[in-house]
Order: structure tokens, then sequence, then C-alpha cells
């Protein structure tokens, strides 16, 4: 099969196309034929051998692909719904760049009829890593307030749509007045531009000074210490990259005054029960708002898979708004 690796750890430049033998699968498992897979920062830092890959998972970067079954493990396929030839999209732990891909049923997710192949692509990583962190570890209710870093990134556009679908009010910081427009277009309530205006400031002010519930953070480094700052009473800030740097100063007695927690996580490493618990969570609850309409996937660019360099580089300029998908 074709795929794509990384030659040595580096620019854009050290992917490469090359050759590999077919993946075989295990218990559990199912063989996909990759129409399209999902490019995300992860596979960036994995690129620049900052991101380790999990004990037993493919050195192929990739963590989300949609296309067929074409073989597996058939008791647990049909446990699980799945027929030979059923279109789906996965989320795995490696190996998505590539012609095929092996990934255990339970992340498997019905491709919704209604979207393409490269669109069911872009869901995996980004819907499994927010309901992981927004909706199970921050506990976002209806009526909240959500403020999302990084609004116009793939977290970002499908954080906002999620958390409006689920009846929460959403503010985002954005980079320019496109991204904020954009946003906003995705149904955001408010964008903040964080190059010309103090987003703890604003959060507050539109919030008539109470603050924000949840706060979705990509950038951790300063803007730990500044969430707290603009954070509700049993506010909660759940931290999914650092970005912006793993060092924070936190002003620890707002925490205490105001009973807010500060958490986390890394989804790549987590086990297949996780993992596929999520995936029920979505099948129950996103997947109607992507059937319907509600929530719809954002693709700012579709890249040949043989270009997945340039994908990578459009990546790191953070000219993009939504997600970039390598079609095979």
């Amino acid at each position: 099969m074709r795929a794509i690796e990384i030659t040595a750890p580096g620019k854009a430049d050290v992917l490469r196309e090359t050759e590999r033998p077919t993946p075989t699968f295990g218990a559990g498992d199912a063989l996909i034929r990759v129409a399209a897979s999902g490019v995300n920062r992860p596979d960036v830092l994995q690129r620049k051998g900052l991101y380790p890959v999990p004990p037993g998972a493919s050195d192929i970067p990739g963590l989300e692909v949609a296309g067929t079954i074409v073989d597996g493990d058939r008791d647990a396929l049909a446990a699980a719904g799945f027929a030979i030839g059923a279109r789906v999209c996965a989320l795995v732990a490696g190996g998505g760049y590539a012609e095929y891909c092996v990934a255990p049923i339970g992340q498997c997710l019905p491709s919704p009829a209604n979207l393409s192949d490269v669109e069911a692509a872009s869901l995996p990583e980004t819907f499994f890593t927010v309901w992981s962190n927004v909706f199970d570890r921050a506990r976002l209710q209806a009526g909240e307030t959500l403020l999302v870093h990084g609004g116009s990134s793939g977290i970002g556009v499908t954080a906002i749509q999620m958390a409006k679908a689920w009846g929460a009010t959403v503010i985002t910081t954005v980079g320019s007045a496109d991204k904020a427009a954009a946003c906003r277009a995705l149904g955001a309530d408010h964008a903040i531009d964080y190059k010309t205006q103090d987003f703890v400031a604003e959060v507050l002010r539109l919030t008539g000074g109470k603050g924000a519930d949840v706060v979705l953070d990509m950038v951790a480094g300063d803007y730990i210490g500044r969430d707290v700052k603009c954070l509700a009473e049993d506010g909660r800030i759940v931290i999914i990259a650092v970005q912006g740097g793993a060092q924070s100063t936190v002003d620890s007695s707002l925490v205490l005054r105001r009973r807010l927690t500060i958490t986390g996580s890394t989804l790549r490493p987590r086990p297949v029960a996780f993992k596929a618990a999520i995936a029920a969570s979505l099948r129950k609850t996103a997947w109607p708002w992507l059937e319907s309409g509600v929530v719809k996937p954002v693709i700012y660019k579709v890249f040949p898979a043989a270009e997945a360099a340039k994908s990578h580089e459009l990546m790191e300029s953070n000219r993009h708004i939504g997600k970039l998908v390598l079609a095979w």
C-alpha cells in the first residue's frame, strides 16, 4: 500500500510517500480501505519528534481516517452493527496516512450518509477530543458559557458548534477579523481578537462580570493565569495542549475563593475501552447533530495524500480555518 512516512524528525519535507505492507488486523479490529485522512496538530508534533508514538502503534502518522471496512474481526464487527463494505470513520493511535489502516472497532463510527468520506475523515480527532474534555471532564451544561481559545482551529470549530447544539453560550478568541467572522458564522456568540483586545476584560464584560463557566485551552503558558481571572465561580479550565508553553503562574487565592477546577488530558495513549465509551456517547448525541446538519464539518483545504508536506506547512502557518484533509 501507499503510505506517508516520517523519514527523520524535522520540517515538513521529511514527510515522504513510500510503500508499506498492508497492516494485519487482530481481535476486535477492522481493516479500513482509507479514502481520506485527517491532518491534526499532533501529527506535526510527531513529525518534529516531540510526540512519541504509543507502544504498539504504527509509526505512520495520522490519527483519523474515513473509508470502507474491507476485513476484520467478523464477530466483533457484527456485534457492533458493522458489516464488510460499511462506510466508517475512525480514531486511531497512528497509521492514518495510508491507503489501509487498522482501527479498533470500538473507535469506529458510521460515516453520516449525508457526508462524503473527506468530510467524515475530518470528524474523529476533534469530536472525540471535544466530547472527552468539554462534556465529560469539564461537564459543560446547557445555559453555561464556554470560552474556546483558538476558535478557528479544527478543535475550535468543533467545540463552537457542539457547545451551541448543547445549549451553551460560546465566546472564542481568534487572531484576525476574518477568523472572528468565521467563528460567528458557525454560531459563536462573541469572538475576541486576542491581538487587539484583552480577552480577560472582554469575557468579564460580555458576561456581566460573572465570567465563563468552562474554558477550553490549547495554549496554556500564561493563558492559564488569565483564564483563572475570567472564570466564574465553580468554573472549570480544561487544558488539551501547551502551544504557548508548559509553565503557568496562577493566582491560587482565586482558585480557592471561586472553587475553581484546572484539569486536562491527552487522548492518544488512553485505552481502547475509554475511547470506545466516547464513541458511544458521540453516536448517541453528536451524530444526530451531524445527520441533521445542526453541526457541520468545516474543511479548509483538501490535499492529495502525496502532498502531505504541504498540508503540514499550511497547518504550521495558522492561516487555515477548520480542518485539513488528505485524499487518497
